[in-house]
């Protein structure tokens, strides 16, 4: 799967099946459902999905604890807007489930 497919499965109700937990937390911070998001990254105890976590609290607006879960997943913060974060996330992520 690409990032464009990613992009384009966020026309469905539900995200694909496949996706990992950290995708699938990207997959709704996209449709606009943070409390979905933000639930399955608090599930995810991994780099991984403290690093979604990161971006989902940045789409909040929480930008200090974006900066907690940035650390925990051993990233910089970013300063990137939210859409390119949001690539560069689901580009990385999407490599690992190849």
């Amino acid at each position: 799967m690409s990032v464009s497919d990613l992009k384009a499965s966020l026309t469905e109700a539900a995200p694909p099946a496949n996706l990992s937990q950290p995708l699938t937390a990207l997959w709704w911070v996209a449709k606009g459902d943070w409390e979905q998001a933000h639930a399955l990254a608090q599930k995810t105890p991994t780099a991984d999905g403290a690093w979604v976590h990161a971006h989902i609290h940045r789409v909040e607006g929480d930008l200090d604890n974006a900066g907690y879960w940035y650390g925990r997943a051993g990233k910089p913060a970013s300063s990137e807007a939210l859409e390119t974060e949001w690539d560069q996330i689901a580009s990385v992520l999407l490599g690992k489930q190849d």
